[in-house]
């Protein structure tokens, strides 16, 4: 079966988030196109760099700007595997992209509609333009099998002591 352009960057992009679970960073990629070629890539790298802003998306924009000499991206398509932060989704707006494919949605942390719709948000200058649910199912695998892992490598070791209301860890 032939993958729609669409399919075929976010396959990238997963491609990207299966690096960041390689080096036990949350498991999130991002590309982005420009004129049907992917100009930039990134991959969560929090973890590994001890760094909040290492997060895909804002590595992928960096690269994308530094690659158009340009801090608007206007003419580009981001490709994410999760939902974007409020740090993320503001740098998208930010960054003038008018489009934005998602994979998996974020209930816990995503403002493109799950908790906040920064992306829409009619008082900003700019609104994104947004696609859920490119390669969905693929791209919720990753998060839940990487927190299945870590869960099962980590165990936690909590006790519950009735009747005095605390847990032990």
């Amino acid at each position: 079966m032939k993958l729609t352009p669409e399919e075929k960057f976010m396959k990238e992009a997963i491609r990207q988030a299966h690096k960041a679970s390689a080096i036990g960073d949350v498991p999130i990629g991002c590309v982005i196109v420009k004129d049907g070629k992917i100009i930039a890539r990134g991959y969560n790298r929090r973890t590994a760099k001890g760094n909040v802003l290492q997060h895909a998306e804002i590595i992928a924009i960096d690269r994308a700007c530094r690659k158009t000499g340009d801090w608007r991206l206007e003419e580009c398509e981001m490709y994410v595997t999760l939902e974007p932060c409020p740090m993320c989704a503001g740098a998208i707006v930010q960054a003038r992209i008018p489009k934005v494919y998602i994979g998996a949605m974020n209930p816990k942390a995503g403002c493109a509609g799950s908790i906040l719709d920064m992306l829409h948000e009619s008082r900003f200058n700019h609104q994104v333009e947004t696609v859920a649910g490119t390669l969905g199912s693929e791209c919720a695998a990753l998060m839940k099998d990487f927190f299945r892992n870590l869960r099962e490598a980590h165990p936690r070791k909590v006790k519950y002591i009735p009747g005095e209301g605390r847990i032990e860890r």
